[in-house]
């Protein structure tokens, strides 16, 4: 009854405050005190109107049947007095109580909480200090900051099937820890023309003069500091010399990469420590060597933390690097890219140290699909 009742009141007074509305009244909130007031009254009024009708069917005695028999009162007056239901084809009430069906959720449903960080973890085959109640929150912090983001974290992994193999190879040709890839993600996540507020650029995030220091050229034309292969022998050279710097501490090393080796040495001067968990230094270079860490755990184990496997990884692609000797002044690169076979888009992905879209008059090393003879060999450009 009373849902019924709500109903036909809802009705009443949406209908007597629309009038009021189309009338005179032109101020907002003279509209809404009015509607308001007439809501009460046609509750009130429609309310006493039901009840009045109940109290008389419900006072009238049974009338006598022919044959001496009274005749059985209804069972309620109210029932009488039910607003019908809207005919068919006629549109609900706007506020009618809509009840829908639980939602059925397909297989197990998961909680960051289900995942934990090991007790134990060690990196470059040092083992990481989680007794130490800070070091074990911090990297937790970035545990499941990077699960957090479940979507990202997908792209991160699949990724590595990309960057990694080249960096695990200079790393074991350079003697160096394989766990020195997992920097990549934290620097660029693994994007070739990732650049910084600090002018860092590339996968391994190198600065201006840092990157000069190792011979990456960069100008207007071309920035080697984004060629995945000529960055990473960079890198392994420069943490070769950070170890060295810092005595073989590998957590020294990657924060020294961070914030440079001086004020490294400088923070550790001041604050009379040698250990690299015990410094307070920058927000970044605190937050850096946990999330490597924590980068490490995750993405050497997809599996495990994201459902992937090794077949679900992009696979490295099969190119080939030709000589192009650009004779006017200036070449497209749009150009180039239809001669062998490839499109803009690709050739740029492919090529990402190249700045422009042209390139002006010079010999350079170009990336591109490995083609498939005899049907679409191309042929190398002769030297002048």
């Amino acid at each position: 009854f009373f849902f019924k009742q709500k109903t036909a009141y809802e009705i009443v007074s949406r209908d007597w405050s629309s009038d009021v509305g189309s009338s005179d009244l032109k101020d907002n909130r003279g509209v809404s005190r009015m509607a308001e007031s007439g809501t009460r009254i046609a509750y009130w009024v429609l309310t006493g109107l039901l009840m009045a009708g109940a109290g008389q069917v419900s006072a009238e005695p049974g009338h006598d049947h022919p044959d001496g028999k009274e005749t059985a009162k209804p069972e309620s007056g109210l029932r009488d007095l039910i607003l019908p239901e809207p005919l068919e084809g006629q549109p609900e009430p706007e506020d009618r109580l809509v009840i829908l069906p639980e939602i059925k959720r397909e297989g197990e449903r998961y909680f960051l909480s289900s995942f934990k960080l090991p007790d134990k973890i060690t990196f470059g085959g040092v083992p990481v200090p989680l007794d130490n109640w800070q070091v074990r929150e911090r990297i937790e912090y970035e545990f499941y900051q990077f699960l957090e983001d479940q979507g990202e974290s997908i792209i991160l992994a699949k990724r590595t099937g990309r960057c990694f193999p080249t960096a695990e190879k200079q790393l074991a040709d350079a003697g160096l820890p394989d766990d020195l890839k997992y920097m990549l993600l934290v620097e660029s996540k693994c994007i070739a023309a990732a650049y910084s507020k600090a002018k860092a650029s590339g996968p391994w995030q190198f600065i201006p003069s840092t990157g000069k220091r190792y011979r990456l050229k960069s100008d207007s034309v071309l920035d080697e500091r984004r060629n995945l292969e000529m960055s990473t022998e960079a890198a392994v050279k420069y943490l070769k010399y950070l170890k060295d710097f810092q005595q073989n501490d590998w957590f020294l090393a990657m924060a020294s990469y961070n914030a440079g080796e001086e004020r490294v040495r400088k923070l550790l001067k001041e604050q009379k420590i040698t250990d690299y968990w015990k410094m307070h230094g920058p927000r970044e270079t605190m937050r850096y060597v946990p999330r490597i860490i924590a980068a490490k755990e995750i993405y050497s184990q997809p599996e495990k933390y994201l459902g992937l496997s090794k077949k679900d990884l992009y696979v490295p692609l099969e190119t080939e690097t030709v000589t192009v000797y650009v004779k006017e002044s200036q070449r497209a690169l749009t150009s180039i890219a239809e001669e062998y076979g490839t499109y803009f888009l690709e050739l740029k992905m492919l090529n990402p140290e190249f700045k422009k879209d042209v390139l002006p008059q010079g010999t350079y090393q170009i990336r591109v699909p490995r083609q498939t003879c005899p049907s679409r060999c191309f042929k190398q450009a002769k030297t002048p």
